[in-house]
């Protein structure tokens, strides 16, 4: 007999509408006969590991829907990269409590875990059907266009440089700021869509899909601040030299690593400060400021793409849908039709687990320092509707009295 109880957990990094996502399967959830109870697990697969279960078959529709529309991870999140014994330990848990549907929301680690889960279920012919929703500011998901939570995060970078480049232009000097992306700089490209004027910054774009000589980069600051007496700079974390070597392995003394042994990249604004350092000791410009977008780019609560809301949703809802009516196990995809319209498909868990994408060729220009139109073409219809606009005054000039010469 059907126990008719799921589970959902997130992992990962939050987003601005990862519980979109979460509210998704609930509410859908509820709508079929068979489901029952509708747990959740706090702090991801730790939660499920330590049995850490709250019943979201309780909450009231209104507090859900309230829920979706607030930022973060309202379960709780984790960052264990599950391993095939700790897989086994969440399938044990799943089986005692006789879960017949997992859904997990999260990134490249989260579908390779539901992929060793499904494994196991099947190994030992338990009816559990695993679905993995997807979800990275990042948007470094194979197979889906984009992913829930970047373009949101997309938003707040683009409105972040737009700023940024007002303030620069009122005081002109350098400015350098670091964007979240280890190995895809999507989401440092999107400061390209806070440009309105021809010389507006960020005049100068680095990502972790080019080589970055440090060479190279002070003559490029040099050649933009002698055009535009001024320069904005976007640069991603995780931009690296030829070798694969981050950066910031270069020009720091020492730097700290995670607990997977990754150079520590974000939550440090080491990068930023010494990139500055560079120009002011290499190219002598006195003005050169830097900052750190870390986490304020994730969660940020009056920055949300309505897009990215609305797909965040589909993409639970869908979930459930493809749990009930489908026969296989997967990973839910956003496709893109038309100019802008979104599609969903179910993939193979083995198809997207443990992948990572990286930005195509056609988005970055030959220079390796822009976004080509073929990005910003890609990126504008996800930042959603009220895009805040910039404007300048049109100087017309009055004549000299005193300085006529």
């Amino acid at each position: 007999m059907s126990s008719g109880k799921i589970l959902v957990a997130q992992g990962g990094g939050p987003t601005a509408v990862i519980n979109q996502s979460l509210v998704g399967v609930a509410l859908e959830a509820r709508r079929f006969q068979n489901v029952k109870l509708v747990y959740g697990a706090r702090h991801g697969v730790r939660g499920i590991v330590d049995e850490n279960f709250v019943d979201l078959t309780q909450e009231t529709s209104h507090n859900l829907e309230a829920v979706a529309r607030t930022p973060a991870s309202a379960l709780g999140s984790t960052r264990d990269k599950p391993d095939l014994k700790y897989c086994q330990e969440i399938f044990k848990v799943l089986k005692a409590h006789e879960i017949e549907h997992f859904f997990y929301i999260g990134g490249n680690d989260s579908s390779d875990t539901v992929r060793i889960v499904s494994e196991e279920a099947r190994k030992a012919n338990y009816p559990l059907r695993s679905i993995h929703i997807p979800k990275t500011i990042d948007n470094d998901l194979v197979g889906n266009d984009h992913t829930p939570g970047f373009p949101s995060a997309a938003r707040f970078v683009a409105q972040a440089f737009a700023g940024a480049n007002l303030d620069n232009a009122s005081l002109p000097g350098v400015y350098v700021g670091v964007v979240m992306g280890r190995h895809a700089g999507f989401l440092t490209a999107a400061s390209a869509l806070g440009k309105k004027f021809p010389d507006d910054g960020p005049h100068l774009i680095y990502v972790p899909e080019r080589v970055f000589e440090i060479p190279k980069f002070l003559a490029d600051v040099k050649a933009m601040y002698q055009r535009h007496g001024r320069c904005v700079i976007a640069v991603s974390e995780g931009i690296h030299d030829a070798s694969g070597q981050p950066i910031i392995t270069q020009l720091a003394k020492d730097v700290e690593k995670d607990a997977h042994g990754n150079v520590q990249l974000s939550g440090t604004g080491a990068l930023a400060d010494l990139l500055c350092e560079e120009i002011k000791n290499k190219l002598g410009i006195k003005r050169v400021r830097g900052d750190t977008f870390g986490y304020l780019q994730r969660s940020f609560i009056g920055c949300v793409s309505d897009v990215d809301q609305r797909e965040a949703r589909e993409v639970g809802e869908k979930a459930v849908q493809f749990a009930m009516w489908g026969k296989v196990d997967g990973s839910v995809a956003i496709k893109r039709t038309g100019f802008y319209s979104a599609d969903y498909e179910l993939l193979p868990l083995e198809a997207v687990a443990g992948k990572t994408r990286t930005m195509e060729d056609e988005f970055i220009t030959a220079s390796g320092t822009d976004v080509t139109d073929a990005f910003r073409l890609y990126l504008r219809p996800l930042l959603g509707s009220d895009m805040p606009d910039a404007y300048r005054l049109r100087y017309n000039p009055v004549a000299k009295v005193l300085n006529q010469g």
